[in-house]
């Protein structure tokens, strides 16, 4: 006798809503076959990332709406990924899973003050088929030792972690199934140095992996992003609950029937969203405050010195792409703020040395035409593009190669404080930031919450 067990996943979904539709029936109705069908059991999990504060609706419930979607598909076990991780408070974070339905499963993030699992996971899940086949579930998120212990959290290498539960769990499971936000090649080292790992699900990187990687005796998985496919595993074991073959395939969602209600629901959770943003009002402005890629832009100007306020610099760095539209004259609410900067960064004070902030500098003015029309992607970027650089309180003389700090000639031997988002310090372009840079992370609000902040203070309601 053979049994067969089917794990179904969903991986990076970052609130596209527009694919959940196709998604929830597309796993409530397999699970109910598969489940009918003799010496047949279901698992299904999600590997973190359901969560995106680009779309309002995630924006304004903090990521309880996507808690409450995920509740409608009953999922075994889920882990967290670094939207879930770092883009809420820890409060909001400690709060995100209070009505689920299904178990967080999460074995590498510490509470900085207990030096526990958070309340709202455990580290690991065991799954008993009808046929008492065991699976032994773990959880591992990307562990961001710059960002994670400034939130109150303490994230554990995987290598520590997994030996550890493998040990604690030996002869417990039969099968082993890591549910990974840590990237694809963070999986293929796991799955050389851990031969214990069966099946390894993974995401972060947003990898599609169309019929699965085999590596070493491990069975790596992975279904891309944002919902545009649905994975499925199929493990087939024997009577002594021994794995005897397995597979991995994806399912491309937009192949699925799309039911007439399926465009009224999506909008439901743009609208709602938008609406209950739009209730809070921050400021009262006379004059259109705009944009541009290239050139002037009021916008950038009042979002350096936003940041350079919430630093405490006299001097700020912006990229005009982080603005994504205008803002007419009137009152501007919370819902204009978030169109506008949909961004997950925050404000960083880097400080540096004289001659290495001239070397940033010149870094900066490398790369300065690249990047204005550069698709920047990822790392808390949700724009189109990169953009054209702003300095205030700095002025470069191309010709004679020199930096002015305040119009005052930058002192190699000198120290500077610079205002500038926390995304630099992420992509490639600007090494100094990363290698010499004293660099303060203000987690404490996101950039749009600063710059409403800054505008509510100098554009107030009743002015």
């Amino acid at each position: 006798m053979t049994e067969k067990i089917t794990i179904l996943h969903t991986n990076d979904i970052h609130s596209h809503f527009e694919n959940w539709p196709r998604i929830r029936r597309f796993i409530t109705s397999r699970r109910e076959l598969l489940n009918q069908q003799k010496n047949s059991s279901v698992i299904t999990v999600d590997l973190g990332d359901a969560v995106d504060r680009a779309h309002p609706l995630t924006e304004v419930t903090n990521g309880k709406a996507n808690v409450e979607l995920l509740n409608q598909i009953h999922y075994d076990a889920v882990t967290i990924g670094n939207n879930e991780g770092l883009t809420n408070s820890h409060e909001q974070l400690n709060e995100l899973y209070t009505d689920a339905n299904f178990d967080v499963v999460l074995a590498n993030i510490l509470d900085d003050k207990t030096k526990q699992i958070p309340h709202w996971a455990k580290p690991f899940k065991i799954v008993t088929t009808p046929e008492k086949t065991r699976v032994l579930i773990l959880g591992l998120t990307a562990p961001y030792v710059l960002t994670y212990p400034i939130l109150g959290w303490d994230p554990i290498s995987p290598d520590a972690v997994i030996p550890r539960i493998l040990t604690q769990n030996k002869g417990k499971y039969d099968i082993a199934v890591l549910l990974s936000h840590l990237g694809h090649d963070v999986d293929r080292r796991l799955a050389r140095k851990f031969p214990e790992l069966d099946v390894i699900i993974g995401s972060h990187t947003h990898h599609l992996l169309v019929k699965g990687e085999r590596i070493n005796t491990s069975l790596l998985a992975a279904a891309e992003k944002w919902g545009h496919y649905i994975g499925e595993i199929t493990i087939k074991v024997d009577k002594h609950h021994k794995i005897l073959e397995d597979h991995a395939v994806v399912t491309k969602t937009e192949t699925l029937p799309v039911d007439p209600k399926d465009d009224s629901e999506i909008t439901e959770y743009q609208q709602h969203g938008e609406a209950l943003l739009a209730r809070n009002k921050l400021a009262r402005i006379k004059t259109p405050m705009t944009t541009n890629l290239v050139g002037h832009s009021r916008l950038v100007d009042e979002g350096l010195h936003s940041i350079m306020e919430k630093a405490e610099t006299q001097a700020g760095i912006l990229n005009s792409g982080l603005f994504l539209r205008n803002l007419p004259t009137g009152i501007v609410d919370r819902n204009q703020l978030h169109q506008m900067l949909p961004h997950a960064m925050h404000v960083m004070r880097v400080t540096l040395d004289g001659y290495n902030l001239w070397r940033l500098i010149k870094e900066m003015e490398r790369n300065h035409n690249f990047l204005i029309k550069f698709p920047q992607k990822g790392m808390g970027f949700r724009g189109k593009y990169f953009g054209e650089l702003h300095y205030n309180g700095l002025r470069y003389d191309k010709d004679a190669g020199q930096l002015f700090f305040r119009e005052e000639l930058v002192s190699p031997i000198k120290t500077y404080q610079v205002a500038m988002p926390d995304h630099y310090l992420f992509i490639p372009f600007f090494p100094t930031i990363d290698i010499i840079g004293k660099n303060e992370i203000l987690y404490d609000q996101n950039l749009r919450d600063v710059f409403g902040d800054y505008l509510a203070k100098h554009y107030p309601l009743n002015g």
